[in-house]
């Protein structure tokens, strides 16, 4: 089999004629301005294969960097529009898209706190930005900033959980923020609620901490041990005072509730301590507090005014066996989505997930669920991990050199995973 021959320029066959055959060699000896019309020709024709070569290539490339500037326009049309009553949001896969630009950053974008600012924090890899959720049989219409605003104009939007429904509130904001000019929009962030307003579109978005959903002893200062944590599994009012007008509520319950300890439950007043709870299991405590937490709903909310949602589990990463990932420790280093289809590790619990289903079954007011566990189990490489604080302070290189103490698998890097979860939000609203 003959080697592919190497197609020489006019220069190199001048200046370099130690790469021209010998034939070639022997007739660049004679004298200069006499070449024999042979070597001319040869020389010749192979700088005008060359220049067609090259023309392929310049074409080729061109179309190539069309197709991907243009790639976030494509519609498969083997695909139907976004449908809640068809589309399932679990069925899908991650894609690489290296053509996509993340829509802001933990720079640009002034309200992402410390603790998920991952590439602030000194995350060297940024493949986890690029990859986006496409459904297996619908198209899911990208977050469009200015649809959102003028779809919140005149209104509240709430979210309602833990440090988790946070980060989504922190993302739906950066997603917005952007498109609102300087002088129209303010942030007043406090321990329980905190409001962005769009003053142009007299639009709020909104943040109220209660990680439960019910009330908790451990509501206002956070109690670390979480065996002294004691839930009031039948009171919500305290905070659904503040939900009360609230245009659009999107509510999220569920890492609190799995702290590995049976749950101390109480009813009544908190007046005795410690004394008269029960403890229950997880779940058990999970199906009471949301109960009361659908009977508020049922009893206080207009669905003809109000539209509610609830945000299912995010999964946590701690163990890198349930990938198969046996020398790894929990999410650290990695970089890449599980790309088994159905994946489901330990770090959700499908008994919890059914009590949603079957209490929000049961309300009498309509409550779209947003199932997002399935497409976050994929992301191992999404979290924190090491690129996030301690005690209000980022990480130190000794701290980051023990990510089996100080590696953060529950909560997710902004820009990242939560920017999904607000595109199916968008898609739903």
């Amino acid at each position: 089999m003959f080697p592919l021959p190497y197609i020489l320029t006019l220069e190199e066959a001048v200046l370099s004629p130690d790469l021209l055959p010998p034939l070639c060699v022997d007739s660049m000896k004679m004298s200069r301005g006499k070449l024999p019309l042979s070597v001319m020709a040869v020389v010749i024709s192979a700088v005008a294969l060359a220049g067609v070569i090259f023309t392929e290539d310049l074409r080729a490339l061109t179309e190539e960097k069309e197709k991907a500037s243009n790639e976030d326009d494509i519609v498969d049309e083997d695909k139907i529009s976004f449908n809640p009553n068809e589309c399932s949001v679990m069925n899908g896969k991650w894609v690489f898209n290296s053509s996509k630009k993340p829509p802001y950053t933990d720079q640009t974008c002034p309200y992402v706190d410390r603790q998920v600012a991952c590439m602030r924090n000194g995350r060297p890899d940024m493949d986890y930005l690029y990859w986006e959720w496409q459904l297996d049989d619908c198209n899911l219409p990208r977050f469009d900033a200015a649809d959102v605003l003028e779809k919140l104009r005149g209104k509240r939007l709430m979210f309602v959980g833990d440090s988790l429904q946070r980060g989504q509130w922190e993302s739906f904001v950066c997603l917005v923020e952007s498109h609102i000019p300087e002088g129209q929009k303010s942030m007043n962030r406090s321990r329980k609620l905190s409001i962005f307003r769009a003053e142009e579109y007299n639009a709020t978005i909104e943040f109220y901490w209660a990680p439960f959903l019910v009330e908790s002893n451990s509501d206002a200062h956070i109690i670390i041990d979480t065996s002294k944590r004691i839930l009031h599994v039948d009171s919500v009012s305290k905070h659904a005072q503040h939900w009360i007008g609230a245009d659009i509520l999107i509510f999220n319950t569920y890492v609190w509730w799995m702290s590995g300890h049976r749950i101390k439950s109480v009813w009544g007043s908190f007046a005795n301590g410690d004394e008269g709870f029960e403890e229950l299991d997880a779940v058990v405590a999970y199906r009471i507090g949301l109960k009361t937490w659908a009977n508020w709903i049922d009893s206080n909310v207009n669905p003809n005014m109000t539209r509610v949602f609830f945000i299912t589990m995010s999964p946590a990463h701690i163990r890198s066996s349930d990938w198969n990932h046996k020398k790894g420790i929990k999410c650290y280093n990695e970089t890449r989505p599980v790309m088994k289809r159905g994946y489901w590790g330990s770090g959700s619990d499908k008994g919890m997930m059914n009590v949603v289903a079957s209490v929000v079954g049961r309300m009498k007011v309509p409550v779209t669920i947003v199932n997002i566990t399935q497409l976050s189990e994929y992301r191992i490489d999404g979290h924190a991990s090491v690129y996030t604080e301690s005690q209000g302070q980022k990480l130190t290189n000794k701290q980051k050199a023990r990510p089996r103490l100080y590696a953060d698998c529950i909560h997710w890097c902004l820009p990242g995973v939560p920017d999904t979860w607000n595109q199916l939000l968008y898609a739903y609203l």
